[in-house]
């Protein structure tokens, strides 16, 4: 199961004349995982990621898109590599340099997906890699969005230290998106990891 969390970017909705959805994909969990005890074989089969679940996500992307919402996407790459656990004995810079590049292996999964189903996109990365996607220019991405295409923004902010969460952000901002759409495998958001920490405390509000 995937939960799924809100945040208004403008204290007045009224205010709102453009409605952009920035949609935090976090792929790990039940996210795109099959399940919680997915063996690596298992992964292997499905392409590190839950065929079926990926194309409910992009179908309900598809029917935010056609009510006139634009869309952007920033992609996880927990799924793949995440570099807190897998590691742990590396440098932490190439750890998540690591984590990065995942993410645009996700944006490919995710982009080939929407596009067949007729759904136009572009995914940037903060990481050049002219071949396969756009560099991440504000300008280009705020056209493409005018132009009711999906944007996917992979390789988070570009640099280590800073979690998919903060890029979203920062991209958030810089698109003067007015919502986020953040999809996590737990159903709120708390003081600390509770499927780690028992003693976590739930926040029902933030700020």
């Amino acid at each position: 199961m995937m939960y799924c969390y809100v945040c208004l970017l403008d204290e007045n909705p009224l205010k709102i004349k453009m409605c952009i959805l920035v949609i935090i994909f976090i792929l790990l969990g039940g996210a795109f995982y099959l399940n919680a005890n997915t063996t690596i074989e298992e992964l292997t089969v499905y392409q590190n990621g839950n065929i079926e679940v990926i194309g409910n996500i992009c179908d309900k992307i598809k029917e935010v898109i056609e009510m006139g919402v634009q869309v952007a996407i920033v992609v996880g790459g927990g799924n793949f590599w995440r570099g807190r656990r897998n590691g742990e004995q590396m440098e932490k810079t190439t750890a998540d340099y690591m984590g990065m590049l995942a993410t645009a292996m996700n944006a490919l999964s995710l982009q080939d997906a929407l596009e067949a189903r007729g759904i136009f996109t572009r995914v940037q990365t903060a990481i050049e890699m002219r071949e396969i996607a756009e560099p991440f220019i504000k300008r280009k991405a705020i056209k493409h969005l005018e132009k009711g295409r999906v944007v996917i923004f992979a390789c988070g902010t570009g640099h280590p230290f800073f979690s998919t969460d903060t890029g979203a952000a920062l991209r958030a901002a810089e698109i003067e998106a007015d919502a986020i759409l953040l999809g996590k495998s737990i159903d709120a958001v708390y003081s600390a990891d509770p499927k780690i920490d028992k003693t976590a405390e739930r926040f029902e509000e933030i700020t």
